[in-house]
């Protein structure tokens, strides 16, 4: 064992005990005991693809960059908008006060958490920011970063380290391209404050060994901060059972729900030491002309304007998954991503760029000869549509492995066999 051996017993912490919500998902548990599978009805993916009308013409994989939202998510957020035209905004929002409060419940659900200890945002990157500034750092802090880092968090990080004095230290990656414990583990000490920890990169299908890396981290007090935004939608995600102490994460991606949807999940034993940098009515009350109170939960990291139309949005999104189940979610993403990778491993010229044994939905590639942007181009000529990831949103994964960019396919469990047949297909045909 790399770490502590002990430590595993210090990370287990009391179950969830919040009350499911008064939703169409309150039958929907997402939190079986660990090891024991949750055995839902199977994906009827005709269903799901009649309900996602723009995946009809196209094979589209591209779900870790911006998903398509079912067509309930779109009716939602479209009435939302026509009632706040009818009648304002404010009242529009207050009729619908109950679905509002309601996110964070089903958030809770889905995460395993209680819902105060949920943010809402408009992105993952101000949920990420949200907890890296309210953190009180000082000269001589340590931050360590994975080597698949983001490149939003790592100039976030680099950027506390040029205000506040602290230093940012990457971890290599080891031979199989996960964290490298042992070596992650040489350069914990007492003066690390915070591991920042990518669960999905965006470039790469690799799933990160999450438990080992918190065990480690905390054996020397440090916090784990989770950027979960291409594992949450398509991977079980249980902040308990994972033990970060915080996780940020998109709406937009695998969950299917609109743009300008974020949140932020903080651990109840360490809110009281976070002064969020931005906060307003929304997370803290004015108590006296010279005083405020931030509020107790996690709701103190939020701000008080938003898109009302998104955020309902948001919520069906997610209740749709629990409906359908987390377990069988991710069953039929890994299916489908496997299947994507023997097709295009058949095809000639093209080099698989995923890393380690425990694959997700992510899936990247490059063809010789081709730029992976021109292979973008040629595939959506041909209504595949991938997206690029290139070396500036991971630098330091992208230049250790010497790739200017791949080529990312990210196909969601309303992906048909025939759309998987249709990209490699389309792939074969690039020069």
């Amino acid at each position: 064992m790399r770490c502590c051996d002990g430590h595993a017993a210090r990370l287990r912490r009391p179950t969830d005990s919040s009350e499911p919500p008064d939703h169409d998902v309150s039958e929907c548990s997402h939190r079986p005991r660990r090891g024991v599978r949750h055995h839902g009805a199977v994906i009827d993916v005709a269903a799901e693809r009649a309900d996602t009308p723009g995946c009809l013409d196209q094979a589209f994989l591209d779900s870790a960059g911006s998903s398509l939202p079912t067509t309930r998510v779109v009716d939602a957020v479209v009435a939302h908008l026509r009632r706040e035209a009818e009648v304002g905004g404010y009242r529009a929002a207050a009729e619908r006060a109950d679905d509002l409060a309601a996110v964070p419940v089903v958030l809770g659900r889905l995460l395993g958490c209680d819902p105060d200890l949920v943010a809402l945002s408009d992105s993952a990157t101000r949920s990420w920011n949200q907890f890296v500034t309210a953190i009180r750092w000082a000269p001589g802090d340590r931050i360590l970063i994975c080597g698949t880092e983001y490149a939003s968090n790592a100039i976030a990080l680099l950027q506390r380290a040029r205000i506040d004095g602290c230093s940012v230290e990457v971890v290599p990656n080891g031979p199989d391209g996960l964290v490298d414990l042992d070596a992650l583990s040489a350069l914990l000490d007492e003066r690390v404050r915070l591991v920042s920890l990518v669960h999905v990169p965006t470039n790469s299908g690799q799933v990160a060994p999450v438990r080992e890396v918190v065990e480690c981290a905390h054996d020397v007090g440090a916090l784990v901060l989770l950027d979960a935004c291409q594992s949450v939608g398509q991977l079980r995600v249980d902040v308990e059972d994972l033990g970060v102490d915080a996780l940020s994460a998109t709406g937009r991606k695998w969950l299917r729900a609109p743009r300008g949807t974020g949140f932020l999940y903080v651990r109840r034993s360490i809110l009281e030491g976070l002064e969020p940098a931005a906060a307003d009515m929304r997370g803290a009350t004015w108590t006296a002309p010279d005083g405020y109170e931030l509020e107790s939960g996690a709701r103190r990291f939020e701000l008080w304007e938003y898109d009302v139309a998104s955020r309902l949005g948001l919520k069906m999104a997610v209740e749709h998954l629990l409906r359908l189940g987390v377990d069988d979610v991710e069953a039929a993403v890994r299916s489908r991503a496997a299947d994507l990778r023997t097709a295009l491993s058949e095809v000639p010229r093209v080099v698989l760029r995923d890393a380690g044994a425990d694959l997700s939905g992510v899936v990247s590639f490059t063809v010789d000869g081709v730029d992976a942007a021109d292979v973008r181009d040629r595939l959506l000529a041909q209504d595949v549509t991938v997206a690029v990831s290139g070396l500036p949103s991971t630098r330091l994964d992208m230049t250790a492995r010497g790739l200017g960019a791949v080529v990312r396919a990210s196909p969601h469990y309303f992906v048909s066999s025939d759309d998987i047949e249709a990209a490699a297909a389309a792939v074969a045909r690039v020069r």
